[in-house]
């Protein structure tokens, strides 16, 4: 179970960085980090840390693919986490 909590915990420290380094490429015009890699550390189970760095840097908070999908990711795994538990432990 440790495990899984420091797989978290990295990747939602990794799916912050990629939102704060956007921000930073974003107003200097450089190269971006693609939506498809966001949303893939999300959904990896980064979304708290994606959401964490929108809101913190207010980054992709004007584009409705992702006010609305990060949330509904993090719903999703939410659910996904109880139902785990209700299965492994009931």
């Amino acid at each position: 179970m440790q495990y899984f909590f420091l797989y978290l915990l990295l990747i939602n420290a990794a799916s912050f960085a990629l939102m704060l380094v956007d921000k930073y490429k974003a107003r200097r015009n450089l190269w971006r980090i693609s939506e498809a890699c966001l949303f893939s550390f999300a959904l990896l189970g980064g979304s708290i840390g994606s959401l964490v760095g929108m809101y913190l840097v207010r980054h992709k908070t004007r584009h409705l693919k992702f006010t609305i999908g990060m949330p509904l990711i993090l719903g999703l795994q939410i659910i996904c986490i109880i139902c785990g538990y209700m299965y492994f432990f009931s």
